[in-house]
């Protein structure tokens, strides 16, 4: 019985299955041929179908579930009744018959914080880029993200940046006898699960940073790692995936962009493998309820060698992103 599990793998079982419903509803809206796009604050911050249905499903179904969870989502949504069709009431069993770490077994629902990213790498979804796009749900105890789920709706997509949305139809096309998509997850103290953890090659330093946000913070920092190689892409979630993958040895944003439901989860699947993430200062960055949502000092993390990249941070960087 579900009673006999403990509140955060619990939470996490359930995140699982609902950040895989939130899959399947974003790779509908692209089938469908309809985004629904919508401007935010700039032409490079968008709004789709996606991200509205997806927070809307990931929320609903968490907050039914678990109605004592401070839930915070990214997008600006009005209160409204949810269509049954978004509910997912299910939980990964495999993830039951994990144990919990000891020192989040007493944990209270009303005492964890959930950071929700619907869609992650929106810009890059509304371009076709669609192996860029997350789901991101984050769990966090005392101000620390602990535990969290990565869905990669389009794992598996055959994409390059020279696909683009067909006008009208637009079907995800998977290699031979592929799964499409994958949901990745971990809780501190347990490990991280649905990957294959890889590291990059060894005396390489190959960057990852921002594909659609950059600007001379972001370029002098970069340039400062002495990088072999510098792949810009979209997302928060799959740059740390790029690290765990062994695609990336660091992941670069001198820039106060990305906010708290980008870097929650995939925080806590960096951290269960032995890799760091802070902000640019070196400071662990904080989740609780009454934080600021952007991560205003930006973002280093690695899987290695964090020091040798936190060290050359230039000074004039560090004095322009104030944590």
């Amino acid at each position: 019985m579900a009673s006999s599990h403990t509140v955060l793998m619990r939470l996490v079982a359930s995140a699982y299955s609902i950040a895989q419903k939130a899959g399947t509803i974003v790779r509908r809206v692209i089938a469908e041929g309809d985004l629904g796009i919508v401007e935010k604050t700039c032409a490079t911050d968008l709004q789709t179908k996606a991200d509205r249905l997806a927070q809307m499903s990931i929320c609903s179904s968490l907050a039914r579930k678990f109605p004592k969870l401070t839930i915070i989502g990214e997008e600006d949504l009005p209160f409204e009744e949810v269509d049954q069709e978004l509910i997912e009431d299910g939980q990964w069993e495999e993830i039951l018959q994990q144990p919990c770490p000891s020192q989040y077994s007493a944990i209270k629902e009303e005492d964890l914080v959930v950071w929700v990213d619907p869609l992650d790498g929106t810009k890059e979804y509304t371009e076709g880029l669609l192996d860029n796009v997350t789901v991101l749900i984050g769990i966090a105890y005392e101000g620390k993200a602990i535990a969290g789920v990565i869905n990669q709706p389009y794992y598996n997509y055959q994409n390059n940046e020279k696909q683009k949305l067909r006008e009208h139809k637009n079907e995800a096309k998977a290699g031979p006898n592929a799964t499409l998509g994958r949901t990745i997850w971990g809780v501190l103290g347990l490990g991280a699960f649905g990957f294959q953890l890889k590291e990059a090659p060894a005396g390489k330093h190959i960057i990852t940073t921002t594909r659609s946000h950059n600007n001379k913070l972001v370029t002098d920092c970069v340039t400062a790692m002495n990088p072999d190689d510098v792949l810009r892409v979209g997302g928060a979630g799959n740059k740390i995936i790029q690290l765990i993958e062994g695609k990336a040895s660091a992941y670069v944003f001198a820039s106060p962009g990305c906010k708290k439901w980008d870097t929650c989860a995939p925080e806590v699947i960096l951290h269960a493998v032995g890799g760091k993430l802070t902000d640019i200062h070196g400071n662990a960055l904080q989740y609780n309820k009454e934080v600021k949502h952007m991560n205003s000092a930006g973002v280093l993390a690695t899987l290695r060698n964090y020091d040798y990249y936190a060290s050359r941070v230039p000074e004039s960087v560090k004095n322009v992103l104030v944590p």
